[in-house]
């Protein structure tokens, strides 16, 4: 059964882009009708004479491709089925349409089916005359030494500069340097305690309860290492060590992703973890958190740090029309106010009494062990939580009882 909401399996892609065309802020989106396998978002107000920069992949990572499409990013997003690349056909006519005089850049994540059909596509634009580039993005630094590293969140900092330069009329050859500049200085790495949902498919979720998988893919991929979750700090501390060793104490700029499932709440408890780890000293940007590169509904996270030089530091500073790219800023005082406590309790003087105690211990010991049952109960006619509300009180009283600090 599925775990999504969609309407029809085969229109779910087609539809979501309707409504990010809908709901885009800057109202500078539109799609290509060329048939209802061949889905591409484009800008309204191109013209034709700049570089083009096209991306795009498999759909399931919203906002990831369209999202960034707009005045100082993309140019255009090619949209696949659910984490399955577009066919040739529409990356090629994605070409076709945006690309003038000044050529276009390709910039796609090292996935096999991406390195094809945009490659086949570049090829095929090359034969009818036009100008054509591609950067392929490998920013994930999670399995040491390989190859081929997977393309994940890093790539929207691609994105961005080169959109950037190609907005500033620089040459195809000149943005395609910029691109490959950014993309040599981005490193990802991120985990998860779920797996993803993919629509109409039996999904099974490979990772144990407690646990986390460190390095897992974007399409569900496995990870390295399973790893405990007892505090969420350590679990950044251990991304920040394998980082770190690839920015060798450089400023950089680092992007915080939600990859889909994870909860405001835990984001924002996540962004205080980055900041007062190792990773906060030399980071000079933070960007989010928020959904760049999600995996349909993954319940985890990732971290991409790019090195700043010159030119990418002005690049990702530069202000877009683009609806899901925030502004990068350096980290705001934390530094609370302090104020004298109001409070109504009522002063008393600690004493003992060996039968109280025991009364009052054994209370709470009754309270606390009904923890589950009483959050049962209330799941029937409230919101499930005052076994916990409960709980939580007798423990401090047990705490204070222990203390000899009651009257």
């Amino acid at each position: 059964m599925s775990k999504l909401f969609f309407n029809e399996r085969n229109t779910l892609v087609s539809d979501a882009i309707d409504g990010l065309i809908y709901s885009n802020q800057h109202n500078n989106l539109t799609r290509l009708d060329i048939d209802e396998h061949i889905r591409i978002v484009v800008r309204k107000d191109w013209d034709k004479s700049k570089v083009a920069i096209i991306s795009g992949g498999g759909s399931g990572h919203e906002p990831a491709h369209a999202g960034f499409v707009g005045q100082g990013m993309l140019t255009v997003a090619v949209c696949g089925d659910v984490f399955a690349s577009p066919s040739v056909e529409a990356v090629l006519n994605a070409i076709l349409y945006v690309t003038g005089d000044a050529g276009c850049l390709l910039i796609v994540k090292n996935y096999t089916g991406d390195r094809l059909n945009f490659g086949l596509a570049t090829e095929k634009a090359k034969k009818l005359g036009l100008k054509v580039e591609m950067v392929i993005v490998n920013d994930d630094i999670s399995i040491e030494n390989s190859k081929k590293p997977r393309g994940i969140a890093g790539t929207v900092f691609v994105h961005k500069v080169a959109g950037y330069y190609a907005e500033q009329d620089a040459s195809l050859e000149d943005v395609t340097a910029k691109a490959n500049l950014c993309n040599d200085n981005v490193s990802s790495l991120g985990v998860a305690v779920t797996s993803c949902h993919i629509p109409a498919e039996e999904n099974e979720d490979r990772i144990p309860a407690n646990k986390a998988e460190l390095g897992l893919g974007i399409h569900g991929e496995p990870g390295i290492a399973l790893i405990d979750i007892d505090h969420s700090r350590d679990v950044v501390e251990l991304m920040a060590e394998k980082l770190l060793a690839k920015t060798n104490n450089q400023r950089y700029a680092l992007l915080l992703n939600n990859l889909g499932g994870t909860s405001p709440l835990e984001m924002s408890l996540l962004t205080k973890d980055v900041v007062e780890s190792s990773l906060g000293e030399n980071m000079a940007y933070l960007f989010g958190p928020k959904p760049f590169v999600t995996a349909i509904d993954m319940k985890g996270f990732s971290l991409s740090c790019v090195i700043l030089t010159d030119e990418i530091e002005t690049a990702l500073m530069a202000p877009v029309a683009v609806e899901s790219w925030p502004t990068g800023i350096q980290v705001n005082d934390a530094t609370p106010i302090t104020i004298e406590k109001a409070s109504n309790s009522v002063a008393f003087t600690p004493s003992e009494s060996a039968d109280i105690e025991a009364i009052v211990a054994q209370i709470c010991d009754t309270v606390i062990g009904l923890k589950t049952e009483l959050n049962r109960l209330d799941t029937l006619v409230g919101d499930g939580d005052t076994g916990s509300t409960f709980s939580s009180g007798a423990l401090k009283v047990q705490q204070e009882l222990k203390a000899k600090n009651l009257p």
